[in-house]
């Protein structure tokens, strides 16, 4: 199936009045918030569709994604698999919409810290250190093979590339990436509705980082590393479709099982 974003019918808007230095999925997750409120929506209601929101806002898919989000994790709608966005509950006078760091900004802050790391990396790294990467890649795969959790092999692959920069403030600001991607809320619900639709972290894109810093190639290793977490923000974009996709596999895989229990098929 393809993957291809749709385009948006208007640009994405200039920031205004006291939103100005909002983002635009914030701004669009206040607007559905106040509409909620306002009682636009009952409880059970189903929100317009992705696209229709996002035509209708002239924003991006991803954007809508970002604010449906940032509702889901206060418990004001629930996103089921296939069907869409549906309101749990009205928000209160006491409520507030409230936002986190999400996984594309904090994607984004990866790929221009690791990227730099990673260059770094290549001309001070040893060759100890390369081969515990490339156990680190060994270890992804088992995971991935095994349907695992491969994300603390991830986390250690990428926190060794910043150790072999030698250069502290690196390290310390990889980590601390590394931990909102741990503590934030919208963070961690896009996460786990990827690793939901089977999404993990990619081995290929592993061993091409480490195979350019053995290298000891500065750019081949920027490039590496930068290409890996664009694939990242990638994945994450498409993790929602991904689930649709294996829900849909599921249900004609029962469908065809019981029309075969009858000699249909």
């Amino acid at each position: 199936m393809s993957k291809t974003r749709p385009t948006a019918r208007k640009p994405d808007p200039s920031p205004k009045g006291d939103e100005g230095s909002a983002r635009l999925y914030q701004q669009l997750a206040r607007k559905l918030f106040d509409q909620l409120a306002s009682g636009k929506y009952g409880v059970g209601d189903r929100l317009p569709p992705e696209r229709d929101l996002a035509l209708d806002n002239g924003v991006s898919r991803p954007t809508v994604r970002e604010a449906i989000i940032a509702l889901e994790v206060q418990g004001l709608v629930e996103v089921r698999v296939g069907s869409g966005a549906y309101v749990m509950r009205i928000p209160g006078q006491s409520d507030r919409p409230g936002f986190h760091v999400t996984a594309f900004e904090l994607t984004e802050a990866r790929l221009a810290v690791e990227g730099e790391a990673a260059a770094l990396a290549a001309a001070h790294i040893t060759d100890a250190e390369v081969d515990e990467l490339d156990r680190l890649v060994d270890q992804i795969a088992r995971a991935n093979q095994a349907e695992g959790d491969a994300d603390e092999a991830d986390r250690a692959f990428h926190m060794l590339i910043a150790q072999a920069t030698r250069n502290a403030a690196l390290v310390d600001m990889i980590e601390k990436l590394w931990e909102m991607r741990a503590s934030s809320p919208d963070t961690k619900l896009l996460l786990s509705k990827a690793r939901s639709a089977k999404v993990q972290p990619v081995v290929e894109e592993h061993q091409a980082v480490a195979e350019a810093i053995r290298s000891r190639d500065p750019a081949r290793a920027r490039t590496a590393m930068r290409n890996h977490l664009a694939a990242v923000l990638d994945h994450l974009l498409f993790a929602t479709e991904e689930a649709a996709i294996e829900e849909a596999r599921k249900a004609a895989q029962s469908t065809r099982a019981r029309y075969s229990a009858t000699g249909l098929v």
